[in-house]
């Protein structure tokens, strides 16, 4: 195997979240561009933990895809091998944020510039020399993406790499939700680490009970060897072995929004793993690790944006104080 050059590498959407910023003078709605994307969001938090990254990724040869290209870079991230496109734009989403903090999705993406990342536009030697490699189902909806990173996979996997995998189930996006059922289903069965939501949960197995649901997976995906279910503001649940743990949310007001808030959990999670493996886990590890994590959820639902919002580690461990 080669030398690890990278802790995590990311593949998958590099885009434009317009989010809602109040009324201008004419009453019209404002929109802030934040710069985001899940999989560079989980990048930028393990930056913010002191982990080498890079991502993998196509943006259009537009002004967003360059602002894109620049603040992925400013936040430490390796964007050596991110692909500019002439042809396509770079993808746009407009996010409604509702009084409790969820949101709603409107993408402007037909075809945004991420589709078409491209089998021979991979890094493979990148890919194969990390530690981790990381993805989502927005590189999934489409053909040609959608073997770019399967073969992305492969390849992390044969440099013995531990595979991460997020869902990030966004309905808009797929011609159908059986077809967005099968791509998950193809994720879940090649990761090691999931970090899974629970509307994704009760949308791959039927069950609102996420012990039910969690072992459905488990029993389904054996290859799993650390499932983690997201619960909103009621916390998160951890799975390993024939552990079970359960860590409230952090809960002191001052939500904004939630942009961002399960790619920084995903990102403190990976970042456990690399400090202690996926081997001879405690309940009080699987504790501490959930612990770390909300709470850095928490502080990115006080923000806006994602890239730019994440919490450095001193103000993570000052709240958990």
């Amino acid at each position: 195997m080669t030398e690890n050059r990278f802790d995590v590498t990311a593949l998958g959407e590099l885009l434009i979240d317009f989010t809602e910023s109040g009324l201008s003078g004419q009453g019209n709605a404002l929109f802030e561009a934040n710069p985001g994307g899940a999989p560079c969001n989980v990048l930028a938090m393990l930056k913010k933990l002191g982990r080498s990254c890079a991502f993998v990724g196509k943006v259009g040869e537009d002004m967003f895809g360059h602002l894109l290209r620049d603040v992925a870079a400013e936040a430490g991230i390796c964007m050596d091998h991110l692909v500019f496109d002439r042809d396509a734009r770079t993808t746009l989403a407009f996010v409604k944020t509702f009084a409790n903090g969820d949101r709603d999705f409107s993408f402007y993406r037909n075809p945004g510039a991420d589709m078409l990342l491209t089998e021979d536009e991979l890094p493979l030697d990148v890919i194969a020399s990390s530690r981790i490699f990381h993805f989502g189902t927005l590189s999934m909806t489409h053909e040609g993406v959608r073997k770019a990173t399967a073969s992305a996979i492969d390849c992390a996997r044969e440099g013995g790499a531990l595979i991460s995998f997020d869902p990030n189930l966004r309905p808009p996006l797929w011609a159908s939700l059986e077809d967005a059922r099968a791509q998950i289903s193809y994720g879940l069965a090649h990761c090691d680490i999931l970090k899974i939501a629970d509307n994704e949960l009760e949308f791959m197995t039927g069950e609102t009970d996420f012990d039910r649901g969690a072992a459905l997976l488990r029993g389904k995906y054996p290859n799993m060897k650390l499932c983690n279910v997201t619960a909103g503001a009621e916390g998160s649940y951890s799975y390993y072995e024939d552990k079970r743990v359960f860590v409230p949310a952090c809960k002191l007001g001052g939500t904004i929004e939630t942009t961002g808030a399960g790619d920084t959990f995903c990102a403190c999670v990976l970042s456990f793993v690399l400090e202690r493996g996926l081997d001879g886990l405690t309940e009080a590890d699987l504790t501490e690790m959930l612990r770390f994590a909300n709470t850095a959820a928490y502080l990115v639902t006080t923000r806006k944006g994602a890239i730019r919002s994440m919490p450095e580690r001193a103000e993570v461990e000052a709240l958990l104080a």
